[in-house]
């Protein structure tokens, strides 16, 4: 099975200020703003979408076929797919720009002030749907370059290729009538309740007609598991319980690995949703969103304990 991972690869930056940013910032002078703050250091992580969800899927034993774009500091992230056997066949290389990235500031009371530079997820990645077998791709879309995420449904469609919408993020970006297009015609719409709720807004339809349109509705809930709902039915998917927690960042993008890898194998939706929650479990124990790991032993030790 051809498994195509359409979204984003960046560099997460990550910072932690000792402080509380509200003992610098004063409100009679926020128009005027002009702060510092010494951090402890900085830590770099392997983030974007595309990347979380290939990891996810690399540890399930698939090979994911990345399609996304990065930039002229690629080397780093190379060599960490590399060692990870992820292939970058997919992924190209913008020479004229840095790889997307976070800059995230988090002080002691856990407020964040985050900085995003796009960067070479502004360029389309160019994917040839062409040489792929139809009857053995599945493609998920997920938050990255914005035209991707409108013209790959189109060209799965033409082509009878099974295409996950993970929108994510991106949906304060999209006018109704692409939305309503995208989700028109796709295997599974997968977001969480509160994307589901803008959604609905942003359409003026509800789930019930959305269902119509989409062959599956996938809602990930965080602690609380995760629904499955089809015209017919709704299947509550529970959380697996991790060792401890310690970081839920990326957990839903583990939960997507999971899922299709499930469905690369031939799995129902019900077995499929179970095993992305499994995975989602472990990403939790480890700080970042490609740092956890586990044996197929420990996954199914969790998955059938």
């Amino acid at each position: 099975m051809n498994i195509i991972v359409s979204g984003s690869l960046a560099y997460d930056r990550i910072m932690d200020f000792p402080g509380h940013f509200s003992d610098h910032i004063l409100p009679d002078k926020i128009h005027m703003l002009n702060v510092c703050f010494q951090v402890n250091g900085l830590k770099e992580k392997y983030g974007g979408t595309a990347g979380n969800i290939a990891y996810a899927l690399k540890l399930m034993g698939e090979n994911p076929l990345i399609c996304a774009t990065i930039g002229h500091d690629y080397h780093k992230y190379f060599k960490w797919f590399a060692k990870n056997g992820i292939s970058t066949e997919g992924i190209k290389i913008i020479a004229d720009e840095f790889t997307a990235g976070a800059y995230i500031t988090t002080d002691r009371a856990d407020n964040q002030i985050t900085g995003f530079n796009p960067g070479a997820m502004k360029y389309q990645s160019a994917l040839d749907f062409n040489k792929f077998n139809t009857q053995e791709t599945i493609v998920i879309i997920s938050p990255g370059n914005f035209d991707d995420m409108v013209n790959y449904p189109s060209a799965c469609k033409a082509r009878c290729i099974d295409y996950i919408f993970d929108p994510g993020q991106s949906l304060p970006m999209w006018k109704t009538e692409s939305l309503i297009q995208v989700i028109k015609g796709c295997r599974i719409l997968i977001v969480n309740d509160y994307e589901l709720s803008l959604i609905i807004k942003k359409t003026g339809l509800n789930k019930e007609a959305l269902l119509k349109m989409a062959g599956t509705i996938i809602t990930t809930l965080g602690e609380h598991g995760s629904q499955v709902s089809t015209q017919f039915s709704e299947i509550a998917i529970p959380a697996f319980k991790p060792k401890k927690v310690v970081d839920p960042t990326g957990a839903g993008d583990s939960y997507r690995g999971g899922l299709i890898s499930g469905l690369a194998r031939g799995k129902n939706i019900e077995q499929s949703a179970l095993m992305g929650s499994v995975c989602a479990s472990f990403a939790v124990e480890s700080y970042g969103t490609q740092e956890y790991s586990f044996t197929p032993e420990e996954f199914n030790e969790r998955l059938n304990g």
